[in-house]
């Protein structure tokens, strides 16, 4: 009983916590990106710190995928040459990864570019983040893949390194051979890597919100916190 002998309504407190709190402006988010780029690490990082911050907002987050190197075989290249081929040798390459390590640090990433030995096409890896977003784990699952590649130098193209992540993230070893072993899931992949690509996206990491406003490359959180406020005005 209340005062002066009130009764009390059910749910009278939640409905003043309701009234009290404005409702959260629901936006969607994709992000475009692949899990052998390390800006893309670093910008996934600051995406979810800033809508950490940003308890205003409700926000979906969905994975899309981007090959970056579709023409990589299984199996991965060595380093050394993968660093010719795109930077022209190792000393340019670690001055660039210096940059990324520092910056790195602020997003509490520990890279270490030195443990990786080899370029894996991320097609395999991608489906696991796939398979994971089917049981609502998608962002943890993204987060360990990059971990695990960037910090580890685990080779996240290797059945072995995949199955791992999968019993790290509480998936059943069946569901994530099948993916990795699925031709359907293959197709999807490359579906929407066509798909970014047809949208004017040749850069990752991109974020896309509402399906209206978008913006590459691994931004500061005080733009990504700009545009959200672009797409919740417009």
């Amino acid at each position: 009983m209340g005062p002066a002998g009130q009764r009390a309504l059910p749910g009278a407190n939640i409905s003043i916590v309701n009234l009290l709190s404005p409702p959260r402006a629901r936006l969607s988010v994709e992000v475009v990106f692949d899990l052998v780029c390390p800006w893309c690490f670093l910008g996934t990082r600051r995406l979810q710190r800033t809508l950490r911050a940003r308890t205003d907002l409700a926000a979906t987050v969905t994975w899309r995928p981007f090959l970056l190197n579709p023409d990589i075989p299984e199996g991965g290249i060595p380093r050394a040459d993968y660093m010719v081929r795109k930077f022209g040798g190792e000393e340019r390459a670690r001055r660039l990864h210096a940059t990324i390590a520092e910056l790195g640090r602020a997003e509490g990433i520990a890279f270490r570019f030195d443990r990786i030995r080899r370029i894996p096409p991320s097609l395999d890896a991608h489906k696991i983040v796939r398979l994971a977003a089917r049981a609502g784990i998608a962002d943890r699952a993204v987060d360990m893949l990059f971990s695990t590649y960037f910090c580890e130098g685990g080779d996240i193209g290797h059945l072995d390194v995949l199955l791992a992540v999968g019993r790290r993230l509480g998936l059943e070893t069946e569901p994530v051979v099948r993916s990795i072993a699925s031709q359907a899931e293959a197709t999807a992949v490359h579906a929407d890597n066509l798909r970014a690509h047809r949208l004017g996206i040749n850069g990752v990491p991109c974020f896309v919100i509402d399906g209206r406003q978008a913006i590459a490359g691994a931004q500061e959180p005080e733009v990504l916190d700009r545009l959200l406020d672009v797409a919740i005005s417009s």
